[in-house]
């Protein structure tokens, strides 16, 4: 039997030792594959105010957290902490900045909400005013905590164009859920939106934001994020305020407008939700601020005192009158302008 011929290697000479071409210089015309380069701020995506959960295997769903919206940018160089109206927070949140240090990551924009917990375990924005000195204190707040639901940026690649379940995917490699540290994984529930809201208002939370799986991430209220809340809630500009002897910091009912294209109408008054140190606070900002004439149509009122409306009033309330006015609210805060504190606008 006779041995089958020696094989060549393929395109080759048997007796010549295996070589690879070398290799072409390189085209300097022709650049390498850049990374994405870090962005110094990315505008929010916003969630739009709906009455009810949407419907479909498409939506994700989260608890709906009550404080400051934050983003936290990681860097080698450093980390930056930059609130919704783009002002830098570093130093006022140094637990935060110092655990996303701790992060096992070169570069990252992280998207989230800074809270502060009441006993029950629910976000209090009333307690994280006060754990920074108060609305345009400059104290810094080391029992706050960043929940953190978005990761725009990572490793040198810009998410911000991938669809939300792959983003999602990479943020719960690096913020594990369960965690005790001061960034914490806003987990997804796995649950129907009806249900959802149901038992998250009877534990007296705030609403649920409601989230399509398959959307990029777009700056502002696209519809890709929406909120649904247990009590309406919502920024109105404080016009004046009545006085009264027998109130704190002698405040009656606050006066408060919300915005109709490019004016303010009257909307009613708020005398609850105050309490001793609030109202002390807010009378010290409203009397810096007082006017001779009011900046809207009030209606007649006695002992009424006027203000321009420079101070943003978080409201709490159940729903609006015929004639536009609100029902059944409650003073929950000021604003910060570093929230970027918007004006309820009325269709």
């Amino acid at each position: 039997m006779t041995k089958p011929p020696k094989s060549k290697p393929l395109l080759q000479d048997a007796d010549k030792p295996a070589r690879s071409r070398p290799r072409k210089p390189r085209d300097p015309a022709q650049p390498n594959l850049p990374l994405d380069p870090m962005p110094d701020r990315i505008d929010p995506c916003l969630a739009l105010l709906k009455p009810n959960p949407p419907k479909g295997p498409q939506w994700a769903f989260e608890v709906k957290w009550d404080g400051y919206r934050l983003a936290v940018h990681i860097e080698p160089a450093g980390v930056r902490i930059l609130t919704r109206g783009d002002h830098d927070w570093t130093e006022r949140f140094p637990a935060i900045a110092a655990e996303a240090r701790r992060l096992p990551v070169a570069t990252a924009v992280l998207d989230g909400e800074a809270v502060v917990f009441d006993t029950h375990g629910r976000s209090d924005f009333g307690r994280l005013q006060q754990s920074l000195g108060g609305r345009g204190g400059n104290r810094m707040s080391r029992e706050a905590v960043l929940m953190v639901f978005d990761l725009l940026y990572f490793d040198g690649r810009d998410l911000t164009g991938t669809e939300l379940t792959a983003r999602r995917h990479l943020l719960e490699g690096l913020v594990p859920a369960g965690g005790e540290e001061a960034i914490r994984l806003s987990e997804e529930i796995e649950a129907d939106g009806d249900v959802l809201l149901r038992i998250a208002c009877e534990h007296g939370l705030e609403g649920i934001i409601a989230k399509d799986r398959n959307s990029t991430y777009r700056s502002g209220r696209g519809g890709e994020w929406l909120k649904i809340k247990c009590i309406q809630s919502d920024g109105f500009a404080i016009v004046g305020y009545e006085k009264s002897t027998a109130s704190f910091g002698g405040i009656g009912r606050l006066l408060l407008a919300a915005r109709k294209g490019d004016e303010l109408v009257y909307v009613g008054g708020v005398g609850t939700g105050f309490n001793e140190r609030s109202a002390g606070e807010l009378r010290e900002q409203m009397d810096k601020l007082i006017i001779g004439r009011p900046a809207v149509n009030t209606g007649r009122k006695r002992n009424a005192v006027f203000v321009r409306p420079k101070l943003v009033a978080e409201i709490e309330y159940r729903a609006w009158t015929h004639d536009g006015k609100l029902r059944h609210p409650s003073y929950k805060g000021l604003r910060d302008a570093a929230d970027n504190a918007g004006v309820y606008e009325v269709g």
